[in-house]
């Protein structure tokens, strides 16, 4: 019995609060490449998506999938080639990032759709020019055509979103961290949140909670952020500029992660806004 009033209670006492204050708010959830290779990891997030449209929040979901797309390049015998952390894409590289998204919104779909949640793909939504001629057919966004994505959630249902944009066209790849930013920014969403398989930024092995935009970019040029961790941080900085009230880096390995950090006080991961005062 006592188990069951402290359940209660959480929920009323620490989860009600911020049911009310984010119903009816966009969030916009980058599911990344990392925490999409354990089904049992992919289920649990689905399902902590499913619960947050199923108390009025609308959720928004860009996907990435580049360890996916590694391995069926390598399937293909091309051999996977970055610049600055962007993957350089030809013709047949991107057919297969079209096959893999492909396969990845239907997963997530089904997914959703066993929690009884509607979820649909939000296609040709990212208008692009070509970021770098060095890197091919990767895609810098011009515009969002935010009416798309706007249309799904006044369906009652979940916008799917791949990091593919159309350009002249041409299909072209994006780095799914900008693309999520640029959707945020777009639908003048709440939150963005990143899921990665790190637990978010630290400092000489001491955990940080919450930055300031300041403090994200000095971090950023004295290395202590560095290598993968340099564009999921930027993304939620380029967020918060632009307007977002906050961005949060969280570790999608962690069981119910996305559920701690927008329900509960503490949160969990790195959150970053404006001045460094932590927002909830």
């Amino acid at each position: 019995m006592n188990e069951l009033i402290e359940k209660a209670a959480l929920l009323t006492e620490e989860m009600l609060p911020y049911i009310q204050k984010f119903s009816g708010k966009i969030i916009v959830v980058k599911y990344g490449g990392n925490v999409m290779i354990n089904d049992e990891i992919k289920k649990s997030i689905m399902k902590d998506i499913a619960l947050l449209k199923s108390v009025g929040i609308k959720p928004v979901v860009v996907h990435g999938g580049g360890p996916e797309i590694t391995k069926e390049m390598r399937k293909a015998n091309i051999m996977p080639k970055f610049v600055n952390g962007l993957r350089v894409t030809d013709e047949a590289a991107i057919e297969i990032i079209k096959r893999v998204f492909r396969k990845i919104v239907n997963e997530i779909e089904e997914i959703l759709e066993s929690f009884n949640v509607k979820a649909k793909s939000a296609e040709e939504c990212l208008e692009v020019i070509q970021k770098d001629k060095n890197l091919g057919l990767v895609g810098k966004i011009t515009n969002v055509e935010k009416d798309k994505i706007m249309k799904i959630i006044n369906d009652d249902k979940i916008p799917i979103i791949s990091p593919l944009g159309i350009g002249e066209g041409k299909d072209y790849n994006i780095n799914a961290d900008t693309a999520a930013t640029k959707i945020a920014i777009a639908l003048n969403a709440e939150k963005l949140t990143i899921l990665t398989n790190v637990d978010g930024v630290c400092e000489n092995r001491k955990f940080i909670s919450h930055l300031s935009i300041k403090d994200a970019k000095k971090h950023i040029e004295n290395g202590i952020i560095n290598k993968g961790m340099i564009p999921k941080i930027e993304a939620c900085v380029g967020a918060v500029e632009a307007g977002c009230r906050k961005a949060h880096l969280i570790n999608g390995t962690i069981s119910h992660a996305l559920l701690f950090e927008i329900f509960t006080e503490k949160g969990i991961g790195t959150e970053i806004v404006q001045n460094g005062t932590k927002y909830h």
